[in-house]
């Protein structure tokens, strides 16, 4: 590659103040949360679909990779390059173009942040639901290549179910668009999901229509402590078998309980016990019965179940659960958490069987581990600690890690149910999709046959 040559192009596509190849700048791009690392070449910074189109018909023309990257929030490697080439930094095409509640959806480029969206939407009455724990910061782009879910997922769906139109620019340059306004059709191939969660390896998404939905008139919040896993997940089985879908519905265990007690002492959470969170919303007399419904299906095997009795009550515990991601330092504060093992997901009532074998694998290689997530859809969250400094320590926990994961495959689950393959799990790819793993290689193939988009990503 002639560096200087790529240089001088990628200035009169983009503009000199966009464009950098600074060291220092490029370190910032070679990393997402993951242990995964690359370095890029040249970091640009697009402002719209004509300039990214320019970009790949010059990664095209001189085989350089291009990597697609959001607000670097993910927790896989998807975002790394790899495979050097060019980082298209996308956050700054952050506009919300079009809000058409008429329609009942919006039209916005990939850098928005999720939780503006639904500032934008809130006034309006609807919002957008896939909710991730990231939602302060992720950016749409970002969830619509992962299909990025979160607590609400068990009721409203993933990213997926909301995305009607993609605009997409290829491998070659050539734009496309591959839905449109209209919120169901028949016509062809389903396009758009086969761009929802190929983590840029297909093309980068510049724009996207995406449906929203009412904001719920009022929510209720029951929170039922439990013996052991098995007897939460026993529980989430009966609530389901009652006609109930929780609009939420969250375990925390034993170890993740007392780590939030000692960030916070005064969250509102039982002393004891796995914990279960569920989430009703709808009318207020709706929500109401379902709250004494899932209450009534819970104290068989629950030690004890509480209904939030106020707004600032559901808030106080919701505060609980969204302090976990930061609150896990406290654990051992000589350790740091690494991101790996820590999305997997079963089928629901293999939630237990999979908690009891994640505590089997902590204990048989005295890794720490938290456990906790959204056992409403049998998505477990795992977060493992070691001492960054002990190498005998993080083979201990690459080992718990592959442990982790190919106990999920055998109980049916996935090794990635919300934070997407990139490189980090790219390893299990022939285990979780078998045969068809030949067909994705196919169709990546086809639309990108110099393998210029995001390389080396989901095992293709």
């Amino acid at each position: 590659m002639a560096m200087k040559e790529v240089l001088e192009d990628l200035r009169k596509i983009v503009g000199d103040g966009r464009v950098s190849t600074s060291m220092l700048e490029r370190y910032c791009y070679s990393q997402d949360a993951s242990c995964v690392r690359g370095m890029p070449d040249f970091v640009v910074r697009p402002e719209n679909a004509e300039q990214i189109s320019e970009i790949l018909r010059l990664c095209n023309k001189k085989g350089i990779p291009a990597t697609p990257r959001g607000a670097g929030s993910g927790l896989a490697g998807g975002a790394v390059p790899v495979k050097g080439g060019i980082v298209l930094d996308m956050s700054g095409m952050n506009h919300i173009i079009e809000i058409d509640i008429g329609n009942l959806q919006v039209i916005v480029e990939p850098g928005v942040v999720q939780e503006r969206l639904n500032q934008a939407l809130k006034p309006l009455g609807f919002f957008f639901p896939p909710d991730p724990g990231s939602s302060a910061f992720c950016t749409l782009g970002g969830m619509i290549s992962c299909n990025s879910s979160g607590m609400r997922s068990v009721k409203y769906g993933t990213t997926r179910a909301y995305v009607l139109d993609l605009e997409v620019v290829l491998a070659d340059g050539s734009v496309i668009h591959t839905g449109s306004k209209v919120l169901k059709s028949s016509a062809g191939y389903d396009i758009t999901r086969l761009f929802t969660g190929a983590e840029g390896t297909l093309g980068i998404i510049t724009a996207a229509g995406l449906k929203v939905v009412p904001l719920p008139q009022a929510r209720r919040l029951v929170a039922a402590s439990f013996e052991d896993a098995e007897a939460a997940g026993r529980a989430v089985v009966d609530v389901f078998s009652r006609g109930i879908t929780p609009s939420a519905c969250e375990i925390m265990d034993k170890t993740t309980l007392e780590v939030l007690r000692r960030c916070n002492p005064a969250v509102a959470l039982p002393e004891s016990g796995d914990l279960v969170l569920f989430e009703v919303d709808g009318t207020n007399l709706s929500v109401d019965e379902a709250a004494r419904e899932v209450g009534e299906a819970c104290a068989p095997v629950a030690s004890s179940v509480r209904i939030a009795q106020s707004q600032e009550e559901m808030d106080s515990i919701w505060a609980g659960r969204r302090l976990v991601g930061a609150a896990v330092s406290r654990l051992d504060p000589t350790k740091t958490r690494v991101y790996a093992g820590e999305d997997v997901g079963v089928p629901i009532r293999e939630i237990p069987s999979l908690i009891n074998k994640v505590q089997k694998i902590s204990e048989d290689l005295g890794i720490a581990a938290m456990k906790y997530g959204h056992i409403g859809d049998g998505n477990l969250h795992v977060a493992l600690f070691i001492d960054l400094m002990n190498r005998e320590e993080w083979e201990r926990l690459d080992l718990a890690a592959d442990r982790i994961h190919r106990a999920a495959l055998e109980l049916g689950g996935t090794v990635s149910s919300e934070h997407g393959i990139g490189l980090a799990r790219a390893g299990y790819m022939p285990a979780q999709a078998g045969a068809a793993l030949e067909v994705m290689r196919s169709i990546k193939s086809s639309l990108d046959p110099k393998g210029i988009l995001n390389p080396g990503k989901l095992g293709l």
